[in-house]
């Protein structure tokens, strides 16, 4: 079993950056960042694979960057620009395998329990 845990969220005003990290317990060959909005699917954000693969969501392209640093097993999401729909509890995931990384699968083995971000005026 592999724990992710999540930090960085917090409350800020429209416009506004943060970045969110997620340390695992032991590297993985992909990472990710969802997010959940209460009444709605879980969402992907973006994740990376270990040899540098990158997906994005459309929400995502061109304000939020997904980073890694295999060898120490984190994860960090660089948000930019940030708009209040991108209010919602953040959730990192990792699995062993590479095949989640790609594009928009959502099958991933181990979760974190979610960091909350708010963006408001």
């Amino acid at each position: 079993q592999v724990q992710l845990v999540e930090s960085g969220g917090g409350s800020l005003q429209p416009g506004g950056s943060l970045t969110l990290s997620c340390a695992a317990s032991k590297p993985n060959s992909c990472m990710g960042w969802f997010r959940q909005v209460p009444g709605k699917e879980r969402e992907k954000v973006a994740s990376i694979r270990v040899d540098g693969y990158v997906f994005y969501a459309d929400s995502a392209k061109g304000r939020f960057t997904i980073s890694h640093d295999y060898s120490r097993a984190n994860v960090s999401l660089t948000m930019d620009s940030l708009k209040p729909e991108d209010t919602a509890m953040y959730y990192c995931a990792a699995d062993d395998r590479v095949g989640p990384c790609m594009r928009d699968r959502t099958d991933f083995q181990y979760w974190g329990q979610g960091i909350q971000v708010t963006v408001s005026s």
